[in-house]
């Protein structure tokens, strides 16, 4: 249950990110709440699945750099972004590090 919990969060989180641009700078109500409410809602789906059973570790950094590389790709696809030698070397290095910290976790 805690990994559905933490499935959602991502996906909140990742709505609520992809809304940034249209908020203008927070400057349209309508974009900003709902990218607010998201970010609320990732919050405590993250705290719910730690709270089951998650270790705060593991948790967050699925939570951090699942949603880092899943909005690069969203950012690719959607929002017109380039993708860079940098930016892929990046996203190779943080799913890496996500790949280590469960690992470490097991044992």
């Amino acid at each position: 249950m805690a990994y559905l919990l933490l499935l959602a969060a991502i996906t909140a989180e990742l709505i609520g990110t992809s809304l940034l641009k249209s908020t203008a700078g927070f400057s349209r109500p309508g974009p900003a709440l709902a990218c607010l409410a998201s970010y609320a809602v990732a919050c405590f789906l993250l705290a719910r699945a730690i709270h089951d059973g998650m270790q705060v570790g593991v948790g967050y950094a699925l939570w951090s750099g699942l949603g880092t590389a899943l909005i690069v790709v969203i950012g690719l696809l959607f929002l017109g972004e380039p993708l860079t030698a940098a930016k892929a070397l990046g996203v190779a290095l943080v799913i890496g590090g996500v790949i280590t910290l469960n690992l470490g976790s097991t044992q």
